[in-house]
């Protein structure tokens, strides 16, 4: 059996970066109650003291959140559901908000995922066209992502309700 570690650029400072980037390692965990386990772990992305990656670790790729600062995953109840992939999920800074792309039924779609509230809400469901790669900002209000709505892929950018924000197309 060998050990693997998820590789992460660390920038930890609360008000920025400062000098260079540090490379940390977290244990590997056979039970799969860690970072790293002897699944697959995918898509890892870091905001604050969070990274959220995708792992098939319980038999369906998922998403999880790992706390470097207590060394723990996060609990992240009604989040994920045995009937949907996801993917290239991404995290508020402040851990509250997590964004993905899910598959179910051959559709896909953005879900944002509310801690506070445990609920998750398909912030696409409106939009008719394939979607992929979201990423949220670091307050949690504003999310970008791809969509092949014009027979393109082209990036659409949509407020924390589900409604799309007007982004100017020749900004000077």
């Amino acid at each position: 059996m060998t050990k693997r570690f998820i590789p992460i650029i660390a920038c930890l400072g609360l008000t920025g970066c400062f000098g260079y980037p540090r490379l940390v390692s977290y244990p590997f965990d056979p039970g799969g109650r860690s970072l790293n386990s002897l699944a697959s772990e995918q898509n890892p992305q870091s905001s604050g003291r969070y990274i959220v990656f995708t792992s098939d670790r319980r038999g369906s790729q998922d998403v999880y959140l790992f706390d470097t600062l207590t060394q723990n995953l996060v609990d992240l109840p009604g989040l994920n559901a045995l009937d949907t992939i996801a993917s290239h999920p991404s995290v508020s800074q402040d851990g509250r908000y997590v964004v993905f792309a899910a598959s179910r039924q051959g559709r896909s779609a953005i879900f944002l995922y509310d801690r506070e509230t445990r609920q998750s809400r398909n912030l696409t469901n409106n939009l008719q066209a394939e979607v992929r790669n979201p990423t949220i900002s670091a307050d949690g209000t504003t999310i970008a992502f791809e969509s092949s709505n014009n027979g393109q892929w082209d990036i659409l950018v949509y407020d924390r309700s589900g409604q799309p924000v007007n982004v100017p197309q020749d900004p000077r």
